[in-house]
């Protein structure tokens, strides 16, 4: 793997975008609120079908999880290079790239090669 691997996007917001995921008055509307509310509203959103029951999901344990592989596809996204997105996020490269393979990062861009 590549240490410096370019970007095409350099913003998770400018791939949602190209892939029609999220407009400029969803972006005003997720502005507007803080992290904590947002992650709130998805996880009601998630259970709704379920009538707010997450059977065989500890939520809790896996919150942690959760926001790192946020956090690391967030660095890829905004950064020049894995090599950057490491100095970032606080890592030695052997980190990340380990980081990268237990949180599956890849398979969040596998469909664009020019993400990762």
């Amino acid at each position: 793997m590549k240490n410096k691997t370019p970007n095409k996007y350099k913003s998770i917001i400018r791939y949602f975008q190209n892939k029609n995921r999220i407009s400029d008055d969803l972006l005003v509307l997720i502005n507007s609120m803080t992290l904590e509310e947002l992650i709130a509203i998805k996880l009601e959103l998630s259970t709704k079908l379920l009538k707010n029951r997450l059977y065989g999901i500890d939520i809790w344990r896996n919150t942690g999880y959760i926001i790192k592989e946020a956090v690391l596809v967030f660095a890829i996204s905004t950064t020049n290079s894995k090599k950057d997105a490491a100095r970032f996020l606080g890592l030695t490269e052997r980190k990340f790239n380990l980081l990268i393979k237990q949180y599956k990062v890849k398979d969040f861009f596998k469909n664009d090669e020019n993400f990762i």
